[in-house]
């Protein structure tokens, strides 16, 4: 939009006479100048979208690799798996690119080897409460710049802030947020992981695979033109829930587990959240399995059937949450691949 600042008042015009939707369609690599030209030039005449790397059924198709820990290490960008690149070089590049422009120009960035730091940390705390101070402390910079560069990482679509559920009930509950990227490939690449066999043995794999099905559940969302409507449960006593999938009449509760063999402590947490939230109709456990399976406590989804789940949970009709949990939804099967094996 720099090199064609009159675009859209002459967009505005052509709409405005033909009186007819879906005439153009804008694409850009870096959503700043757009958005800003597009809020000031089109309002009420545009709707945005958000495109965020692979969803595991658009990996699918492009032929990717089904295996958990290519898909953690790879991640969802689509021009690594249409031109097989590796995984690593191409994130690097990716990564480079972004710090010295999108980085340095937006957020006004000029220490960029602290803000190189920053970022690095943040991957290392996917699935964490975000800790400024800390994240500040540790990369050599203030709390009110650590909160800057999180926004700046926010605006660029980067990482994402899953926000801690607002419940009416008498629990003190965090009113912090937790990050993730939309990219779970470059938060790998980000924690120093090169090769897909580190994977088994990282201390990184369960902090990937959450952040692998947040990221999931949040481009489900996108996808389908809605605002997210995503959370996460954690009170003072430390009560916790990985998930919640938010309606107006009603919870679904979502324990997140890397683990390929259903243990049965994993539906603990989900029975002691659903004690503090009546609104809980639904509960599941997605999981580093292939499997599908139901259980009295909770249902249990592979990652790759997890979308799909979610599609049920959106259009099932009002369960009664007096009446019990189980949920209208059923386990969705895993496409054919070997995920988690």
């Amino acid at each position: 939009m720099r090199r064609l600042p009159d675009l859209l008042s002459y967009l505005k015009v052509l709409g405005d006479e033909k009186r007819r939707n879906g005439l153009f369609v804008l694409t850009a690599s870096e959503q700043f100048g757009l958005l800003d030209s597009v809020s000031q030039s089109l309002a009420g005449r545009t709707a945005i979208l958000h495109l965020l790397p692979f969803t595991l059924a658009e990996r699918r198709l492009s032929g990717a690799s089904n295996r958990l820990e290519d898909v953690l290490h790879s991640g969802g960008y689509p021009r690594i798996h249409d031109q097989r690149l590796n995984p690593t070089e191409a994130l690097d590049a990716y990564y480079q690119t972004y710090v010295e422009r999108d980085a340095r120009r937006i957020g006004q960035i000029r220490n960029l080897d602290a803000f190189d730091t920053f970022v690095r940390l943040c991957a290392g705390r996917i699935g964490q409460l975000v800790n400024l101070s800390a994240l500040g402390a540790d990369a050599g910079v203030t709390h009110a710049t650590a909160g800057e560069w999180l926004s700046v990482l926010v605006r660029s679509d980067i990482v994402s802030r899953l926000p801690p559920l607002r419940a009416n009930i008498r629990k003190r509950l965090t009113k912090t947020p937790k990050i993730y990227f939309h990219d779970v490939g470059l938060a790998a690449y980000l924690a120093g992981i090169e090769d897909p066999r580190a994977l088994s043995t990282s201390h990184m794999r369960g902090a990937l695979f959450e952040n692998l099905v947040v990221s999931e559940a949040l481009k489900h969302r996108y996808n389908q033109v809605r605002r997210p409507n995503l959370s996460f449960y954690r009170d003072s006593s430390g009560r916790e829930c990985d998930l919640i999938h938010e309606r107006a009449d009603r919870l679904t509760a979502i324990e997140i587990k890397s683990g390929m063999t259903v243990a049965s402590d994993w539906f603990n947490p989900l029975n002691r959240v659903a004690e503090d939230l009546p609104l809980i109709t639904t509960r599941a456990v997605v999981y580093g399995g292939a499997e599908p399976q139901q259980r009295t406590a909770a249902d249990v989804i592979p990652c790759t059937g997890f979308a799909d789940y979610l599609k049920q949970i959106d259009a099932a009709p009002y369960v009664d949450p007096t009446r019990g949990h189980a949920g209208d939804p059923k386990p969705s099967q895993a496409p054919p691949g070997d995920l988690g094996l």
